[in-house]
């Protein structure tokens, strides 16, 4: 007797539980599912606050959000134990982990699903009673593939899906990007003004290049593009932002603070430009449409960023580059971004401008 090809999966969860960065390369794995199976119900489970940037993805059935930890014990143990009962009634067919820790792996093991996939990474021997498979080996998409949505493709490609090389994109609801013009607009940058995105901050301080810098790119691009320059970064981060605009003559303005995930990927979708260091806000800029300059020093941009004409990197011209170290003998600063000059940026971003389409006002999506 002949067997019947065995069904496709009808309900999918993809977890991926990284930093924001992960979260937009992934989209490009939730697009290559809903490609694939377009009668699919695609969910995602990330960390709490990132499914703001996936609230408007179409590809995404639904969205699940995992409590890291923080806030009062018995709270953090009440919203786990309710995404432990939500992802078990949901009863899925495939689930796709996308990452190689435990607590990915112990949500995994909580959800019901017939077939469960991962990359076997490091990871405990004991993730292999969690699992139905683990990819020892993963193969790389050769170029021009994104690297770094490459990471989560290749896991598809070994769990027998038929994939392209997708790139990362993020989607805007008409309701996130009104509030994006609100803000802009208070900050002094009305409807219909070009205007730059600048994030000059990193979690790792050895990542950053320095403030002073900063100053004169934002002071140049207002003089030589007539381009002002907005500010972004977290709350905590809005008193550095203001003294960077005061030692750029007050030519810019900062917005660092006011912005939540989703109105963030707002406002990047419509500036003509990013510039940042490796950070989340370059991913999301990217996959936005908006061109972008990333700044690197010791850190490889070649495993997750895609370079093109309107997608360029700077790094220091140093043999030592990159090293993939946290800073210089690890004391938290990078000697060779303390020696990359302005006006190897400020090329690169006349580069960019010139061969930068002109963008219309974009509508929601």
């Amino acid at each position: 007797m002949i067997k019947s090809a065995p069904a496709a999966p009808r309900n999918i969860l993809i977890i991926q539980l990284g930093d924001i960065g992960d979260v937009v390369l992934a989209t490009a794995s939730f697009r290559a599912i809903k490609d694939h199976l377009p009668d699919s119900c695609v969910h995602a489970l990330v960390r709490k606050g990132c499914g703001a940037l996936l609230a408007a993805d179409p590809n995404l059935s639904g969205i699940y959000e995992s409590h890291r930890g923080g806030g009062r014990l018995s709270d953090v143990a009440r919203e786990n134990l309710a995404l432990a009962r939500s992802l078990r009634a949901e009863r899925f067919d495939l689930v796709i982990d996308l990452r190689t820790g435990d607590r990915s792996a112990i949500l995994a093991l909580l959800a019901r699903g017939t077939e469960k996939v991962a990359y076997a990474g490091d990871g405990a021997f004991w993730r292999r009673l969690v699992y139905t498979r683990l990819f020892d080996h993963l193969a790389e998409a050769p170029p021009p593939a994104h690297p770094g949505a490459d990471q989560s493709l290749r896991i598809l490609r070994a769990a027998g899906f038929d994939v392209g090389n997708f790139l990362p994109r993020l989607h805007v609801s008409g309701e996130m990007d009104a509030v994006a013009m609100e803000t802009l607009s208070a900050a002094g940058i009305p409807a219909g003004t070009r205007f730059a995105t600048i994030n000059p901050f990193s979690r790792w301080k050895y990542k950053e290049w320095g403030y002073d810098r900063w100053a004169e790119v934002i002071t140049a691009l207002g003089e030589q593009h007539g381009l002002p320059s907005v500010l972004i970064g977290s709350a905590e981060e809005s008193l550095e932002a203001d003294g960077i605009l005061r030692k750029a003559g007050g030519t810019g303005r900062s917005i660092t603070g006011k912005t939540s995930l989703g109105e963030l990927a707002a406002v990047l979708r419509r500036s003509t430009l990013h510039l940042g260091v490796d950070s989340a806000a370059p991913h999301m800029a990217s996959a936005l449409g908006t061109p972008t300059l990333t700044i690197f020093g010791p850190s490889d941009w070649r495993a997750w960023v895609l370079q093109d004409d309107l997608h360029r990197v700077v790094a220091p011209d140093m043999p030592c580059v990159p090293c993939n170290k946290q800073g210089c003998d690890r004391k938290g600063r990078s000697i060779c971004l303390e020696e990359l000059p302005t006006e190897k940026v400020l090329r690169a971003a006349e580069e960019i401008l010139r061969a930068a389409p002109a963008r219309a006002t974009p509508a929601a999506r």
